[in-house]
This record gives C-alpha cells, sequence and structure tokens, in this order.
C-alpha cells in the first residue's frame, strides 16, 4: 500500500485530495498548520500531522511522523490580492515563504529517502494565473510561477534517479479559501489610485459566467500525476485551466 503526503489539507483542493486517495486504499498523510479531525473521513488509513511548511522543525518533525512517503503533494499556499503599491514587502516574503520556499523546503526534505529508493513523486499545486496574466495578483502570481520554474528544473536533477515531478495548474475556484485567505491579510485596503481598476476587475468576476474549476478536478488531476508515469509534466485542471493550456 502506497503513502501520499499532502500539504494544506484544512481545506479546498488538500482535503478533496486526501479523500480522493482515500477512498482508493492508500495511505494518507494530511497536513495542516491546526489539525483538525472533523475535516476528513475517519479512517485506519489516514494520519492527521500538525506542519507548518515555513518551520524547518516543523517540516521535519513531519517528515520523521509520517514514515516511509511515495508520493508528496505539495498544495499548501496563501493567496494574496492588491495591486503591487498595495502590498508590503513584508507580505511578499510571507507569500513567497510559503508558496514558494515552503514548497521547496518540503521537497529538500523528501528526496533522500526518494533517492534512496530510486521512486517518488513530487507533485507541485500551482495557479492557472501563471497562463494567463491578470492584474491585483503579480506578486501572488510569481510566488506560483517561481514553482513551475523550479519545478521543471527540479525534474530533469532527478530524472536520472527514477523520480517524477509534476505541476497541477488549478483554474480559478470559487470552492475554495482564497478570497477569505487573500482578505485576512488585507489592513489597508487597495490603494485610492488603482481604485478604477479594482472596480472593473470585480465587476467582471461578477459577471464572468466562464467555467470555473472545482476541487474534484484537482484531485484528480493529483491522482493522474501519482499513478500514471505517462502523465505530462504540466497538467491543468479544471475546465477552465484546461482552455487556457490549450
Amino acid at each position: 500500500m502506497k503513502t501520499v503526503l499532502i500539504t494544506g489539507c484544512s481545506s479546498g483542493f488538500g482535503a478533496e485530495t486526501a479523500s480522493y486517495f482515500l477512498e482508493r486504499d492508500w495511505k494518507v498523510v494530511a497536513t495542516m498548520r491546526a489539525p483538525r479531525q472533523d475535516i476528513l473521513p475517519r479512517s485506519e488509513q489516514l494520519k492527521i500531522i500538525p506542519l507548518d511548511v515555513t518551520d524547518p522543525n516543523s517540516i521535519r518533525a513531519a517528515v520523521n511522523a509520517a514514515g516511509p512517503i511515495d508520493v508528496l503533494v505539495n498544495n499548501a499556499g496563501i493567496g494574496w490580492l492588491n495591486a503591487l503599491e498595495g502590498t508590503s514587502m513584508d507580505i511578499a516574503r510571507d507569500v513567497f515563504e510559503t508558496n514558494a520556499l515552503g514548497t521547496m523546503a518540503m521537497t529538500q526534505a523528501v528526496l533522500p529517502q526518494f533517492r534512496e529508493r530510486r521512486a517518488g513523486v513530487v507533485i507541485n499545486v500551482t495557479s492557472s494565473v501563471t497562463l494567463k496574466a491578470l492584474p491585483l495578483l503579480s506578486v501572488y502570481t510569481a510566488s506560483k510561477a517561481a514553482v513551475n520554474a523550479f519545478t521543471e528544473v527540479l525534474a530533469l536533477e532527478l530524472e536520472p534517479f527514477g523520480i517524477r515531478a509534476h505541476i497541477v495548474l488549478p483554474g480559478r475556484s470559487p470552492e475554495t479559501r482564497f478570497g477569505e485567505n487573500a482578505r485576512s491579510r488585507m489592513q489597508g485596503g487597495f490603494p485610492e489610485p488603482y481604485g478604477n481598476l479594482v472596480q472593473r476587475v470585480f465587476a467582471g468576476w461578477q459577471q464572468d459566467q466562464s467555467p470555473v474549476t472545482r476541487s474534484i478536478d484537482v484531485a484528480e488531476a493529483i491522482w493522474r500525476a501519482a499513478t500514471d508515469p505517462s502523465s505530462p509534466m504540466r497538467i491543468p485542471a479544471g475546465a477552465d485551466a484546461v482552455a487556457l493550456a490549450g
């Protein structure tokens, strides 16, 4: 029986993916900053472990508690929505610390066991905003684009050891807590000179009737990356992401 470790399982894509793998008889190590037992179905094959991907001690403890891992899914991330002028460097560092450096740190922590076994899969969840530039998302997009580039080079480094690396790119998903996540960090709101742009962006979102990404779309894409050695490096997840990737 194989084991998958998934970061960011407190809601959205992470919780859906954990349930998806459990239903298919995998052992699942579901991690989150503040562990809750009521998010996922009870199962003897489930471990819920605390993890802060920005804390080296927390990473070390989580990997040790997980035991042997076959697949790592780096899903933990934080959202941010504002113009660059409305983004403090402290916030920018927080976004990169979690979204980019946290992904790198988790990957680095599991690679020794993958390399020794000459097997393993790293799956990094980024975003379709890296496929099409959108206003007010410059810092968030940059953090996810960094993970895309990191993963592409990582795959080249790991191929000689029989280890695969993939990127899953979800589209816009109202099911997730991206908006709530981003708003919780906003203190001064949007800079006044950008008011007209902000109004146009929000009005466009309200009128947008295009397809969106469901959490199950992301879980299915992650499952494909984990189980199909012939799957592509980049896997869009959700109808809107598939359209952009095409």
